[in-house]
C-alpha cells in the first residue's frame, strides 16, 4: 500500500513549520523531507536547505525534485526521494504551496491537504516576530493571506489560533493513522 502524501499549506505566519515539528515528534512513523529552496542557510526558522539559483535549477533539469514551486521571489523543491517513501508504504509530509495542489493531486494517488491558518492579526505578530521579512514584506505576505481554502474530500483545515499545545494536538490528530509494520 501507498503512503499518503502531506501537503501542509497556509498563509505565511500561520504556525505551518511549528505544527509540522510538532508532528516530527509526535510521529516519528511519518518522513518528513527537507525542503530546498533558495534562501541562505542561515536563515531562520524551518529546517530546509538553501542553494543557489543557479544549483536549484540544475537539480529541476536532472530530476532531483518530486515538485518545485515559486513564491515570495523563492524556488521551494521536494527532494524525488518521497518517491521511494510512498512506494515503500511511509507517508510524507512537507511545508508546501497552495499554488501546488493540483499538481500534487494529478502526480499522487493518495494525497491528504492540511491547511493550516490563523487570523491576520496573528499571522502579521508571527511574521514580525521571525524577523525575516521587513514591514514591506509582511504587508505583501498579508494581502496573500486571505485566499479560498482548496476544496476536496483530502483538505483538512486547522485553526492556529489558540494554545498552540490545542492546535499542535488537532494538528497530530488529523494525520492519517499509524500503520502497522504488516502493512508497509
Amino acid at each position: 500500500m501507498r503512503g499518503t502524501l502531506i501537503p501542509v499549506v497556509g498563509p505565511s505566519g500561520a504556525g505551518k513549520d511549528t505544527l509540522i515539528d510538532a508532528a516530527r515528534v509526535a510521529r516519528p512513523d511519518i518522513f518528513f523531507p527537507t525542503r530546498i529552496i533558495t534562501r541562505p542557510s542561515g536563515a531562520v526558522g524551518e529546517v530546509f536547505r538553501g542553494v543557489e539559483t543557479g544549483f536549484f535549477h540544475s537539480m529541476v533539469d536532472k530530476g532531483g525534485f518530486a515538485f518545485h514551486w515559486q513564491a515570495h521571489g523563492l524556488f521551494y523543491g521536494i527532494p524525488i526521494e518521497i518517491i521511494a517513501a510512498l512506494d515503500a508504504g511511509q507517508d510524507v509530509i512537507f511545508n508546501g504551496s497552495r499554488g501546488m495542489i493540483d499538481q500534487v493531486r494529478q502526480r499522487f494517488e493518495i494525497v491528504q491537504v492540511m491547511v493550516v491558518t490563523a487570523p491576520d492579526a496573528v499571522l502579521a505578530r508571527r511574521l514580525a516576530a521571525r524577523g525575516r521579512e521587513d514591514a514591506d514584506d509582511i504587508a505583501a505576505r498579508l494581502k496573500c493571506s486571505s485566499y479560498a481554502v482548496p476544496e476536496g474530500a483530502d483538505v483538512c483545515v486547522i485553526q492556529n489560533d489558540g494554545p498552540l499545545k490545542e492546535s499542535c494536538a488537532r494538528f497530530v490528530d488529523a494525520l492519517p493513522p499509524r500503520r502497522s509494520m504488516g502493512s508497509v
